[in-house]
């Protein structure tokens, strides 16, 4: 797979702001040596420093997981001290679960229709609440990466909030969907809600940047393209038996057990013991004789992955006739190996922070030449389309295709044939013959 997930944070820089001990005086005041008032105006605390240490906060989490944030980090980065950022959260904690309720209750009020949506056709009503829902999305761009990747780290109770945050979006799109397309089941909506709010949040994964109206334009439009999808029937194709590793490649049971873990639990709450054990290995030190750490047997994961991806472009350009057939190409290679390893699949997007340094500068390089020659094919076959929105729409289809994914599993509803479908559309902006 391949994604710009380095996190998608808009461009700014560190706010610096001065802290309590740079304040000059005591209020009347500082005063020169030969006793006359200094002219220079007292500094105070900004009113609106709780919204300012909030959006530190959320491109820190978004950049590096909120495992791999401190308060003296957030604090830092906003020039303050950590007590003067105590002063206002008490935790990292409090911090990270503000700021995500936050912006899943602005995404769940998005979503509400005003009252004179009741004399509105159902094209209307849909096109609302995705141009709404878009641009929530999109002003609250550096903090949806927290409702969308790390939900898990949320406690019990905050998870449920969330949860019930989720289900009023999805809700309100499969109730607009069912009413603009009245023959689609209730298996064909649920599939088409989640499309849609991928497409949309997708913008949290990537930097690609465009003016907010053209973005929210594209979305919708997208959106639309793919509420106007006639999906194939499902078809119930059991998975796959898991491929037996033999014993004597103990390196490829590892790779296999910690992104199993890593997935379930989380890269932070995985220890190299638990690993082993799940590798059925009776001491962590026989791990290191295969990996320097856990770090190390993700980067390999990852490394796998994107050469996965960027090694197929090549041979399906060559082989095809054309950048349409090059891309069908593409997807299906996509589609077919997302199935096969869900778990990388969802870990590549959420656990790409705990990739060390030097390692993850090399993967960004290699995954942003696969997004660009993605797009260059997707403006061959839609030449109205600019490079910037181009790559926005190569994003969304490998978003979707991860979110269809944790939200059905294997389930018949998100079947391969009908994925590529999906993919396709975002792409070609419009249905696509099956």
């Amino acid at each position: 797979m391949s994604v710009d997930n380095s996190r998608a944070r808009p461009s700014t820089h560190p706010v610096r702001v001065r802290g309590r001990d740079d304040l000059a005086g005591d209020g009347a005041g500082a005063r020169k040596a030969d006793g006359d008032l200094s002219a220079r105006p007292v500094r105070r605390r900004p009113k609106n420093r709780r919204a300012q240490i909030a959006a530190a906060a959320a491109n820190a989490f978004g950049s590096l997981g909120y495992h791999g944030v401190s308060m003296e980090d957030i604090a830092g980065g906003l020039g303050i001290s950590s007590a003067a950022l105590y002063r206002h959260y008490p935790s990292k904690y409090a911090l990270f679960q503000e700021e995500s309720l936050r912006v899943g209750q602005a995404m769940a009020e998005s979503v509400r229709l005003p009252a004179e949506a009741q004399s509105w056709n159902p094209q209307q009503r849909l096109r609302e609440i995705l141009e709404s829902l878009s641009a929530v999305t999109v002003a609250n761009r550096a903090s949806v990466t927290l409702v969308r990747w790390e939900g898990r780290y949320l406690e019990p109770a905050d998870r449920e909030i969330r949860a019930e945050q989720q289900t009023a979006v999805l809700d309100a799109l499969e109730e607009q969907l069912a009413a603009y397309s009245p023959d689609l089941g209730n298996g064909d909506r649920k599939v088409l809600a989640i499309s849609v709010l991928s497409t949309i949040t997708s913008i949290a994964d990537h930097h690609a940047a465009l003016p907010t109206k053209a973005l929210v334009a594209l979305l919708v439009s997208t959106c639309f393209a793919l509420a106007d999808t006639t999906l194939p029937a499902p078809v119930d194709i059991p998975p796959a038996p898991p491929v037996e590793i033999p014993e004597s490649f103990k390196h490829e049971l590892l790779l296999r057990k910690g992104v199993e873990l890593f997935h379930a639990r989380g890269y932070p709450n995985v220890s190299v013991e638990d690993i082993a054990t799940a590798a059925g290995l009776s001491a962590a030190s026989a791990v290191y004789r295969f990996y320097r750490g856990k770090s190390d047997l993700l980067t390999a994961a990852f490394r796998r992955a994107a050469e996965r991806v960027s090694s197929a472009i090549g041979p399906a350009v060559a082989s095809a006739a054309g950048p349409r057939e090059a891309l069908d190409s593409l997807v299906e290679q996509y589609v077919a190996g997302s199935f096969a390893e869900r778990e990388l699949t969802f870990v590549y997007y959420t656990e790409f922070q705990h990739v060390p340094a030097e390692e993850r500068a090399a993967l960004r390089n290699v995954q942003r030449l696969s997004v660009d020659e993605w797009a260059r094919l997707v403006r061959q076959v839609r030449p109205d389309l600019s490079a910037p929105q181009a790559r926005f729409l190569v994003h969304a289809a490998f978003a979707l295709v991860v979110d269809l994914g944790r939200s059905f599993g294997t389930v018949a509803i998100a079947s391969q044939q009908r994925v590529t479908l999906l993919m396709q559309t975002v792409l070609y902006g419009r249905p696509t013959e099956s």
